[in-house]
């Protein structure tokens, strides 16, 4: 099974990018952003933790993004508190949601993570894809979720590393202005990654787990 890291900065299309992935090749992928959502909401695993150091934060048993986002904006210490929280556990989801997809004999598996280059991930995949677009589509794209504000925008940037840096790290980029030509550039990823796995050049980091 070959492992597939796939970031790109906030609004770049990573999400489309890992559909297409999924359409092409039957990936399994894992959405970092919805093992979030999952563990903020009811009954989840971070709820505990973060509910004891802000419990203004808990709405219906779970923890409110928009409530958690306030505390981060005000003092980026909330932030690190967080993230000593959430990234344990999302390291724990991402091995266990691996070891399935090998179980289920997948060709490919996906982790779609915003901060891959970031959290060092991007060493422990066997390439590193990133989705990419023009600045003022990625804005436009960004702007029209719930809740989001420009200096929030501007704050969540900061945190990610430098485009330039990502695609400097990257095995493969798609440009997801045009869905045609993001296909048909995942396609060639899907038969050169194969091509690279017959040749033995990959590290196929699944035969670790």
């Amino acid at each position: 099974m070959i492992v597939i890291g796939l970031t790109g900065s906030l609004g770049m299309g990573k999400t489309t990018t890992a559909g297409i992935f999924k359409d092409e090749g039957n990936a399994a992928v894992l959405d970092a952003d919805q093992q979030v959502h999952e563990l903020y909401g009811s009954g989840g695993a971070a709820v505990k933790p973060i509910a004891d150091k802000f419990p203004d934060v808990i709405v219906s048993g779970g923890i409110s993004r928009p409530l958690l986002s306030q505390k981060i904006l005000a003092d980026p210490n909330v932030l690190k508190f967080v993230e000593g929280v959430v990234h344990p556990l999302v390291r724990e989801g991402q091995q266990e949601f691996l070891k399935s997809a090998k179980e289920e004999g997948r060709e490919f598996a996906i982790l779609d993570v915003p901060l891959l280059i970031e959290s060092g991930t991007a060493e422990k995949v066997d390439a590193v894809v990133v989705a990419t677009c023009p600045p003022d589509v990625c804005r436009s794209r960004v702007m029209e979720r719930p809740g989001m504000t420009n200096e929030l925008f501007e704050r969540l940037t900061k945190r990610q590393a430098p485009e330039k840096t990502k695609i400097e790290r990257a095995d493969y980029t798609v440009p997801t202005t045009n869905m045609d030509d993001a296909r048909q550039k995942v396609k060639f990823i899907i038969e050169d990654l194969r091509k690279k796995m017959k040749e033995g050049s990959l590290k196929m980091v699944a035969d670790k787990i």
